[in-house]
């Protein structure tokens, strides 16, 4: 037994050297999850990202799209001084405004989803984030009342909409439906509707009427489009009770869902061109659909890892769409 014991003990020391320490093993070191510090960044680049320029393009897009549509927009007014203070309010302004409500009162659900913004991130505190909150709103509602007194009210009705969606105790996003609705709302009906009171020289329902329907079929189409943003943020969301539909329906059928929801809004929308007499902008409209509706076999087998890819492809072709639609309108009134 002793000479069993000797070898064991022999045995271990060659494995372990000679000191009867384990040698040290060449391994990966892990990533802590504690908070990072914050980045030493230029204060103009910390309030870029703060604005998040990326959610500027939908709303200036659709404020184009009424201008278009009002008939009285052309290469010119891309020039003017009011289109110039319409990308400045559509953009950084009220968009900005709106995403720096959003990251202020999602931010212990960024702590989980999104760690490093500005605000969990420590970068911004929430002294500042509420001054800048406030003279951004201020701007944004002069700038809107310069280029119409009404879009003025309407950069106002926007920021509610913000607050609605973000803060408690309603908080929308809560909602299942209710969040991307409202959202889908700002993005695209307001500033259509504003583009086109910007530049038409008649302002009243009637005449409103065309880009008002338009502009709701595609709110139908913007609300899949918004849930499959929902994607990126399951796990936060989950924890904290927002009842989303990946979060309600598990992300296959809320992909599923978003896929109808964007299919339908936008062959709404061309069924309405062609009963306007445009049928080939109409036709145009339908065919638009197809390369969205091959994309989302893919995003229903995986929404999760194709979310970020489908929106950056196939919202092209829905914002095509909107253009096109707009011209159909234009061409009714020229």
């Amino acid at each position: 037994m002793s000479d069993f014991l000797s070898k064991q003990q022999n045995t271990k020391r060659k494995q372990t050297g000679s000191t009867g320490t384990f040698p040290r093993l060449h391994v990966r070191k892990t990533v802590s999850q504690k908070k990072r510090p914050p980045e030493t960044i230029s204060r103009i680049a910390l309030l870029i990202r703060f604005l998040k320029p990326v959610t500027w393009i939908p709303v200036i897009w659709s404020f184009l799209c009424g201008a278009v549509a009002s008939g009285a927009f052309g290469w010119n007014e891309l020039f003017g001084w009011k289109f110039f203070l319409a990308i400045l309010l559509t953009g950084p302004l009220a968009s900005g405004t709106c995403q720096m409500l959003n990251d202020y009162f999602d931010r212990d659900l960024d702590e989980i989803n999104e760690p490093y913004r500005p605000i969990p991130g420590g970068a911004i505190s929430l002294k500042n984030a509420t001054l800048l909150i406030a003279v951004w709103s201020v701007l944004s509602v002069i700038t809107g009342y310069l280029i119409h007194p009404v879009i003025g009210l309407y950069v106002v009705i926007g920021i509610i909409n913000a607050h609605l969606y973000s803060a408690n105790p309603i908080k929308l996003k809560k909602r299942l439906w209710a969040g991307n609705i409202i959202v889908a709302v700002s993005y695209l009906v307001i500033p259509w509707v504003a583009g086109e009171i910007a530049y038409s020289s008649q302002i009243s329902l009637q005449a409103l009427m065309p880009s008002l329907i338009v502009a709701g079929l595609f709110t139908l189409s913007s609300t899949g489009t918004m849930t499959i943003n929902d994607f990126k943020s399951v796990e936060g969301d989950r924890q904290n009770a927002i009842r989303t539909l990946p979060v309600v329906f598990g992300e296959s059928k809320a992909a599923l869902i978003a896929a109808i929801l964007i299919n339908t809004g936008q062959l709404l929308a061309a069924g309405y061109i062609l009963m306007l007499g445009q049928s080939i902008l109409a036709l145009i409209v339908a065919l638009l659909v197809i390369p969205q509706f091959l994309m989302q076999f893919s995003l229903v087998r995986a929404p999760k890892t194709m979310d970020v890819r489908y929106n950056a492809i196939a919202q092209n072709f829905l914002v095509a769409g909107m253009l096109v639609c707009a011209f159909a309108i234009k061409a009714l009134r020229v």
